[in-house]
Parts: structure tokens; C-alpha cells; sequence
């Protein structure tokens, strides 16, 4: 893996943070992404003193700013072989008659058509070179609905079927294609899916030992270790605690 390139999208907090770090620690050269610029910038410092690191700022709902940006990568971080496509959010926790169209878009926004805008700008090259490994971070809302999840698991229900079309389509063009689906991780998440209401968002996490970001990340690594021929197609994750979206073991 020494030299390999990875990209990252939403490295600035969570599962992304945690992700460029355990990269950066096996000598990945690493091109972290975020919306949050003193973040970003604090990050790489950090990095930089295990790996090389370029930044890139843009928002991944904006189709003209990623192309641009994923445009003017200098060559030496230019041919990727890995994509973490791992921003996203969830906005509301209200029934589907209640929901903020606003929040809906955020999420659709980002969720799916960020996801697909930034695949779209790397996979010619992996293409050309007909090698690379894209890792989509789902989640369990994609594989089961709960109540009052509607939107939010619509879009990452879109996820696994984005996935498995990439799968599909990309076969025999030598690019491996696996989606990550973790659980109930201790992030931010709920902080903005609470909308800054921090006491909300943290009984979230209580009265039960809920995934760690670095969990997921060496989930993450263990997917792009594997050798040429094994390719993990997808993957859900969850702490001992919790059995479905809806049940959880708590004390």
C-alpha cells in the first residue's frame, strides 16, 4: 500500500478523520476533502508528519466546484487508486408529513448526488488504468426503514443500489466496489441531525457502547488490504449493543 493514493471525502470529523489517520499511519499519500477549512488544515499538519497530504475544500453538492477542484489536482496526486466516498448527513428526525423540504434536499444533496459528482470526476482515470478501489460508507438505514428515518434511509438505501450499479457496470474494468454499512457510530451525527441540540445527540450514545469511528476505519482498511481477487462487496457493522436500527440492548 506504500505510495498508494487515497481520496477522502468528509475527512474533517468522524469516520473520514479516523480514516486519513490509520491511512496516513501505513503511508498512504492522502487527499483529504471537507467543507471545513480550519479543520482541513489542522488535519493535514497533522498528517503531513506520517505522509504526503493535499487538501481539497468544496462543498459535494456542488457539481461545478467538485469537478474543478478534483480538476486541479497537481499530477503527483493525480491518478487515485482509492476513493473513501464517506461525507454525508442526516438533518431531522420528524414524521414524513412533518419533514423540512429543506432537510430533505440536504440530504439527497449530499448523501447522493455528492457521493455520485465526486465518482464521477475520479473514475475516468481508474478506468484508463483499469485498477482502483472505491468504498462507499452506507449504513443500516440502507438496508432497513425505521420510523421517522424516511428520507435520511431513502437516501442511503440509494447508496446500496448506487453500489451495486457501480459494481455491476464497473466489472472487468479491474476497479473493486464495496460499500461499508456501519451502525450506530459516536460522531457528530446526531448533532446535526439534532440540529446543535448537543443534549439530544448525546442520549443518543448513552447506556450502551456505541461504534467508534476507528472501528470503522480499520473495517475500511481491512476492505483495501485484500488481495487483487478478493473484493468486499458490502458490509454492515454494528456494536454488540445493537440488533437492528430499532433495537438496542441498553442498561
Amino acid at each position: 500500500m506504500q505510495n498508494k493514493i487515497a481520496f477522502i471525502t468528509g475527512a474533517t470529523s468522524g469516520i473520514g478523520m479516523a480514516t486519513a489517520k490509520l491511512f496516513a499511519r501505513n503511508g498512504l499519500k492522502l487527499i483529504i476533502c471537507g467543507r471545513r477549512k480550519d479543520r482541513l488544515e489542522s488535519l493535514a499538519k497533522e498528517l503531513s508528519l506520517s505522509t504526503e497530504v493535499h487538501t481539497l475544500s468544496f462543498d459535494v453538492r456542488n457539481k461545478e466546484e467538485v469537478i474543478s477542484e478534483i480538476n486541479s489536482l497537481p499530477k503527483n496526486f493525480s491518478n487515485i487508486d482509492i476513493l473513501i466516498n464517506n461525507a454525508g448527513n442526516a438533518h431531522g428526525l420528524e414524521n414524513i408529513d412533518e419533514g423540512s423540504i429543506d432537510d430533505w434536499d440536504a440530504m439527497l444533496d449530499i448523501n447522493v448526488k455528492g457521493l455520485l459528482y465526486v465518482s464521477k470526476s475520479i473514475l475516468p482515470k481508474m478506468i484508463e488504468r483499469k485498477c482502483g478501489h472505491i468504498i462507499n460508507i452506507g449504513s443500516t438505514a440502507g438496508k432497513e426503514v425505521y420510523p421517522k428515518g424516511n428520507v435520511y434511509c431513502a437516501s442511503k438505501h440509494a447508496v446500496d443500489a448506487i453500489n451495486q450499479g457501480m459494481r455491476i457496470d464497473l466489472n472487468g474494468k479491474g476497479i473493486k466496489v464495496g460499500a461499508i454499512n456501519p451502525g450506530l457510530v459516536e460522531t457528530e451525527f446526531s448533532k446535526v441531525r439534532f440540529k446543535g441540540d448537543t443534549e439530544k445527540a448525546d442520549q443518543v450514545y448513552q447506556r450502551y457502547t456505541p461504534l467508534k469511528p476507528k472501528d470503522i476505519a480499520e473495517v475500511i482498511w481491512f476492505a483495501v488490504t485484500r488481495p487483487p481477487h478478493v473484493n468486499i462487496a458490502d458490509l454492515t457493522v454494528m456494536c454488540l449493543d445493537q440488533a437492528s436500527s430499532t433495537i438496542i440492548n441498553k442498561f
